[in-house]
């Protein structure tokens, strides 16, 4: 799995890479078809202030692109319900992909 996390108006600290790591190992274990995720964290100044912190994820499991952005007041926070947004998209994108175990009727000739 290829990780690249990148910071927008936002130096990413060793701590804030190892939250983000930790976070999206929870997505691996439950899929382990991940090829690719980018992270970009934004700090917007625009903004109104309880949403400022920005965290975007687009990752690449087999077979599709997968995109999820959550905005908060805190980083890490943001960071969680990023996370939870990806393994719930993860997890429907694994049932919907896995074999049930359906035997399919046979034609008698």
């Amino acid at each position: 799995m290829n990780l690249t996390i990148s910071g927008h108006h936002l130096e990413v600290t060793p701590a804030l890479r190892g939250y983000v790591t930790s976070k999206l190992d929870r997505i691996t274990r439950h899929f382990d078809q991940v090829v690719d995720v980018r992270v970009l964290l934004t700090v917007d100044n625009m903004k109104e202030k309880e949403r400022r912190q920005r965290a975007e994820c687009s990752l690449h499991v087999k077979g599709r692109d997968l995109f999820a952005e959550s905005s908060h007041a805190d980083l890490y926070a943001a960071v969680d319900e990023l996370t939870d947004k990806l393994d719930r998209q993860v997890g429907r994108y694994k049932t919907k992909v896995q074999d049930h175990g359906h035997v399919t009727a046979k034609r008698e000739a």
